[in-house]
């Protein structure tokens, strides 16, 4: 049977049990039209929709990668934000936009190293339906673990290729879970209920000013992306397919209006991209708000923060983006960053017509609030939750701190976009000593092409201060293994040319700004809008590369060399790398799954381990120091500035960085980060 329901109408029960059963026909999704309401003409209210987006696990605030607390994370201190907005605003929807059960220790060890029993919930679960989440959106993390695993924990019975369908229906939330674009191949029907009506019960003021008990019908429909089909194609090619985010929403909307959806809220879990529109595009909101009938989008995957007058992120500077109000081509949008660091916070004003509840948007507001007070401090937890899952929180310290090996030297990323490789390059010797073996064994007629691996810095600050890879010298354990590679991903090899080697390395230093040599202010070296999991490099004595950042992109990566000699446009390598690259993960040119000719069922993750047990003792002569690319030389005539942790230059010099100086232990931006200046004429 479906799993237990809390909290909720009486007349949202039925569509609840139907959203909640899994894969059904649209038209037996959610139920039957529900009754009118009863709210006279001139009646007003406020109906605020509340948004946790890219949780990604972290129900605490820990960090389990450093094995300490870290405050500016977790739901368990969002929890705080909400209790504040629901006093604030009664009438109120708590809603999940999805990437919620993979990236963390915790999230892992649930799903591979102890996998949850059928008559479990997930931690996060757990604490979402103790906030008593209204409803919620899937993203792509949540296909990471696979299909079966994903149907156990939502409480589904998908009927798809790899799920048992003889198997029972699981514990799963106590709360509808939506997705309207990914399809069964099998069946051709959404893998989720496309859609849910919320019917709302709430307080109104009537037009003489006296409380009206009334309802209001809230439809919330929820997009994955579609990328989602080469990012985990090892387990979704053959099973599901997805459909584009403006087609789907054209499709149901006005299925939902029929049924009764007074408001509709879009729940996706993508960003804002105003390209020419397809319908596998990753980030599909800008055109999403376009679709009639949409009267709220509830997006994330980004990792952004929206509104934010101060925002130079390229996607909240598209034409009708107000970043100030909230608003995409007019329609009410939050995107409330990730891992529990803010809550969006929606307020619709709603008049009521006589026959429906209509939106004011001259009166909506639109905010995200941060978890950081004004002086610094935190918003204190809530201590029920870390009471919830005591167990499943201790069982995973004491899986991480697993001795694996040992390291003389110091891994870090707090100077990866200036050289430093000391927590890049024991992943590539993992990842390229695999693929090497692997087609030894499997694979001869490749035996004689070069091996190469790329990997990337996968933190780098983009969350904060605290988010770095650091692993400090001495003994090496599951939890440092887990910094040094974040994701689940799988190791694929790729059979690639120079010319396309070539790009693969132009496409990754779009990390960098063009800099100007003669400019006279202070530029900045790093492009965050190109994250740094998408900044992939080589660690090889055999292989050396310069990027010249005075040019544009497309014509930065110089003197490409292996074993010494100008790397030919057609010559060929193998290249190690993961699942989500090597499908066309981050739009580096030639990666779109067609040049894959190892597909292995290992993980990165574990493969390191292996290669980290193996070794006993990593040293930095060994497998720290192997920089194969360095910034061409360029005098200039002001100051190349990046930011990053305080007070850790020795680090850059420990990793043979010497180009760098800290000119400011505080930037002055109020995040933490230091200032720090590279010479480039060196």
């Amino acid at each position: 049977m479906c799993h237990p329901l809390r909290q909720l109408p009486r007349l949202a029960l039925l569509p609840l049990l139907l959203a909640g059963c899994g894969a059904l026909p649209p038209a037996a999704t959610t139920g039957p039209t529900l009754a009118a309401s009863a709210a006279p003409a001139g009646s007003t209210a406020t109906l605020a929709l509340l948004e946790t987006t890219d949780l990604h696990a972290n129900v605490l605030s820990y960090d389990y990668y450093k094995l300490q607390a870290e405050p500016s994370i977790g739901l368990e201190r969002t929890a705080a934000l909400i209790a504040q907005a629901r006093a604030q605003f009664p009438n109120n929807l708590l809603l999940d936009n999805g990437d919620t059960i993979q990236g963390t220790a915790l999230a892992d060890y649930q799903a591979l190293v102890k996998p949850l029993a059928c008559d479990q919930t997930l931690a996060i679960y757990k604490a979402m339906n103790l906030l008593k989440v209204d409803g919620g959106g899937i993203g792509n993390h949540e296909f990471n673990y696979g299909l079966a695993f994903l149907n156990q924990v939502t409480g589904n019975q998908f009927d798809v290729d790899s799920v048992d369908a003889g198997k029972p229906r699981c514990a799963g939330p106590a709360f509808p879970q939506v997705l309207a674009n990914v399809y069964s191949v099998r069946t051709g029907q959404p893998l989720f209920a496309p859609y849910h009506i919320i019917d709302k019960q709430i307080t109104a003021a009537g037009p003489d000013g006296k409380p009206v008990t009334s309802s209001v019908k809230v439809g919330i429909i929820s997009f994955a992306p579609p990328t989602i089909m080469a990012w985990d194609k090892r387990w979704l090619e053959g099973r599901v397919y997805t459909q584009g985010v403006r087609e789907t929403a054209e499709k149901f909307i006005p299925e939902m209006r029929a049924r009764g959806a007074e408001l509709v809220v879009a729940i996706s879990h993508g960003g804002l991209d105003d390209s020419p529109y397809s319908p596998t595009m990753e980030n599909g909101n800008y055109y999403l708000s376009q679709v009639p009938g949409v009267d709220a989008m509830l997006i994330g995957h980004s990792h952004q923060l929206f509104p934010n007058a101060t925002s130079t992120v390229p996607q909240f500077n598209l034409p009708g983006v107000d970043k100030v109000k909230g608003l995409v081509n007019g329609v009410p949008t939050v995107m409330a960053n990730l891992w529990g660091k803010h809550l969006g916070v929606i307020g619709l004003r709603l008049r009521h017509d006589g026959k429906q509840w209509l939106i004011d948007k001259s009166a909506t507001t639109v905010e995200a609030r941060g978890i950081q007070n004004a002086d610094k401090s935190y918003v204190t937890p809530d201590a029920a939750i870390a009471r919830l899952v005591a167990e499943e929180h201790a069982a995973t310290i004491a899986y991480v701190q697993t001795p694996v090996g040992a390291t003389d030297f110091r891994m870090s990323t707090y100077f990866a976009d200036v050289g430093d490789v000391s927590a890049i390059e024991v992943v590539n010797q993992a990842q390229s000593g695999y693929l090497a073996a692997y087609v030894k064994a499997n694979l001869p007629q490749y035996a004689h092409l070069p091996v190469l691996s790329m990997s990337s810095p996968f933190k780098s600050g983009s969350a904060g201060v605290s988010d770095y890879t650091d692993v400090k010298a001495g003994n090496v354990a599951l939890n440092n293994a887990a910094d040094l590679y974040l994701y689940p991903n799988a190791l694929y090899g790729v059979k690639m040319n120079g010319a396309e080697l070539k790009a693969w390395l132009e496409q990754s230093a779009r990390r960098f700004n063009t800099i100007d040599p003669n400019k006279l202010e202070a530029q900045e070296l790093v492009n965050t809008a190109h994250p740094s999991y998408n900044f992939d490099a080589i660690t090889s004595a055999d292989v050396r590369y310069q990027i010249d950042v005075t040019q544009p992109p497309g014509r930065r990566i110089q003197a490409l060399t292996y074993k010494g000699r100008p790397v030919d446009a057609g010559q060929e390598f193998l290249i190690a790398t993961n699942n989500y690259r090597a499908s066309g993960g981050g739009n580096f040119p030639g990666l779109d799954g067609s040049k894959t000719v190892v597909a292995s069922p290992d993980n990165n993750r574990e493969l390191l381990i292996a290669y980290v047990t193996q070794e006993k003792n990593l040293t930095r002569a060994k497998n720290g120091s192997a920089r194969s690319w360095r910034f061409a030389k360029a005098a200039t005539k002001g100051p190349v500035v990046f930011h990053s942790a305080p007070n850790v230059i020795e680090l850059a010099k420990a990793a043979g960085i010497t180009t760098v100086t800290q000119l400011k232990p505080d930037d002055g931006a109020g995040k933490g980060f230091a200032l720090y200046q590279i010479d480039l004429s060196q």
